[in-house]
């Protein structure tokens, strides 16, 4: 065999084994998956009920006035129930004067679509609530857990554990404490701490450049932490500009902490940045240090500090855009309102998302001076630790 062909067994074998693990587990969990609550529809109440239902025929489509000058797309349709009490009945629902239709969302023969039904003295009401959306979002998560082992094969793979875990925090442990009235601040804070632990040592394993990455991670984590409290504090932000408050508040009564919140919101938020950040900074002290042992921990943390000033630039552009984008909506709506600019920016929410934006941006600022000493200083003791072993 050439020595070519040899060097592409290990390649192969490295390529071949994260997909057959990859593809055994969703073998194993898709059944389960499957016939869960979790692609089920929601839980039946006495006077409502989730139908899913398959689109047959549009009996008939047009446009309606609302009353207001505006008019509105509906349509009248002819419905095979999939899933529910009726399931294999169909049902005639007309959607689009109560819900209005808005361009594309209009539906076609074969969609299958979610069916509010409301039983009633008056007779039954159906509500489209709207289309059921689970295969492509199953097939999207699958082409991206496909790419990520793929390219990244045993650590992608690795990666992919630790962001389940990251949602097992987030979903098992930040969100029902929070639920349960504890101060959002402190389990963000905690939940972010764990996740990163688990995380970082479960995709890098226990080594000297996960650990000076994790010291980064968790200083920078505090001081962002902090100066998001003073922030929020001076600007006098109360966490009023998101719309999901309004059902929080409705659901939880008043006494739910909507300053810690958003506070907790921001801590969150950053740690994906500062996870990136940090693991940069660590890798390129850890390999100066390897292609010149001879360096000291100064002249690692000067030469790490200028890869990172580079790294800076492209982090504070992804934040920016990655806000901006989410909240593009708000900003156009904001944007139709005929009153001076500085008083639009101090609306709650175009104030609050400019502190989450140049907080996040602070922080990830302060990671790579932070990461840069802290990974050349074990950089440098790991180099003279391997030379030291080698003699």
């Amino acid at each position: 065999m050439s020595e070519i062909g040899q060097n592409r067994i290990p390649e192969l074998g490295g390529l071949v084994r994260p997909l057959v693990v990859l593809a055994v587990l969703g073998f194993l969990f898709w059944p389960i998956l499957r016939e869960s609550d979790l692609l089920s529809p929601a839980a039946e109440s006495d006077d409502h009920q989730v139908l899913v239902a398959r689109v047959v025929q549009v009996l008939e489509e047009g446009e309606a006035e609302l009353g207001t000058g505006m008019v509105a797309r509906y349509q009248h349709l002819l419905l095979e129930v999939e899933k529910g009490p009726l399931a294999g009945e169909q049902i005639s629902v007309g959607d689009g004067v109560v819900n209005t239709l808005v361009g594309e969302v209009a539906f076609a023969p074969g969609d299958r679509v979610y069916v509010d039904r409301f039983p009633g003295p008056e007779g039954e009401r159906y509500f489209i609530r709207g289309h059921v959306r689970t295969s492509p979002l199953l097939w999207s998560l699958a082409i991206f857990m496909g790419v990520v082992v793929l390219v990244g094969r045993g650590t992608g793979l690795r990666s992919l554990g630790g962001a389940l875990f990251g949602l097992a925090v987030i979903f098992g442990f930040v969100v029902p404490q929070i639920l349960a009235g504890r101060d959002p601040i402190l389990v963000c804070v905690l939940g972010a701490l764990v996740l990163l632990t688990v995380s970082t040592y479960l995709v890098y394993g226990w080594t000297p450049k996960a650990h000076a990455a994790l010291v980064g991670m968790g200083i920078s984590l505090a001081l962002t932490s902090l100066l998001a409290d003073q922030v929020v504090s001076w600007a006098r932000l109360a966490g009023l500009g998101d719309e999901a408050v309004t059902y929080l508040v409705a659901e939880l009564g008043p006494g739910i902490q909507l300053r810690g919140l958003f506070l907790g919101g921001i801590i969150i938020g950053s740690l994906g940045v500062l996870d990136d950040i940090c693991i940069g900074q660590a890798s390129a002290a850890f390999e100066l240090a390897r292609a010149n042992p001879a360096l000291g921990w100064l002249d690692l943390a000067q030469r790490t500090l200028n890869v990172g000033r580079d790294h800076i630039a492209a982090s504070i552009n992804t934040l920016l855009l990655a806000y901006v984008g989410a909240s593009l909506p708000l900003m156009l709506v904001f944007t139709l309102y005929q009153e001076p600019l500085v008083q639009r920016l101090n609306r709650d929410p175009i104030a609050e998302e400019i502190v989450r934006t140049l907080v996040g941006s602070v922080g990830l600022v302060m990671a790579v001076p932070i990461t840069s000493l802290v990974a050349s200083v074990l950089a440098r003791w790991w180099a003279q630790r391997g030379r030291r072993s080698a003699a």
